[in-house]
């Protein structure tokens, strides 16, 4: 089934959207990030067909999300995160906290994040690059970029 592309939308939630909002796509990266590499591995732990995953890969590295790298002899691939990847992980750690705050229930969360500089189990907060403060939607005004539409 094709689904509509968000790729050329003048907003960078769209164009984000594009390359990860397929819902196994994230599920891939979360692999990815905790060590599971391999085409297997990630088919296993996700039970996603084997089509899909191998859609969803080429996708990914297509857009230099992950890149493919042999480990065998044979034409086996590993895949790693690229530098996009890496910083789209902080994204998923933000779903992860609004995750575990709003549907963990009474179980409480399923990971917990320790953070190496402290040393404390932690969770991610927005703060502004430029003065550190909380930055929350309400906190802000939203003003035409330089690359807004006309």
């Amino acid at each position: 089934m094709q689904r509509t592309s968000f790729g050329d939308m003048a907003c960078s939630i769209a164009r984000t959207l594009d390359v990860i909002g397929e819902p196994w796509s994230p599920l891939i990266l979360r692999d990815v990030w905790v060590g599971m590499n391999r085409f297997d591995q990630i088919q296993a732990d996700l039970g996603v067909s084997r089509k899909v995953l191998t859609e969803r890969l080429n996708h990914l590295v297509g857009h230099g999300i992950l890149e493919r790298r042999p480990y065998d002899q044979r034409p086996r691939h590993e895949y790693v995160l690229t530098e996009q990847g890496t910083e789209l992980l902080e994204m998923l750690m933000v779903m992860v906290a609004w995750g575990d705050k709003w549907l963990a229930g009474e179980a409480g969360p399923p990971v917990l994040y320790r953070h190496h500089a402290c040393g404390e189990i932690s969770h991610v907060s927005l703060s502004c690059a430029a003065c550190g403060q909380p930055m929350h939607p309400g906190d802000i005004d939203l003003l035409p970029g330089p690359g807004a539409a006309q």
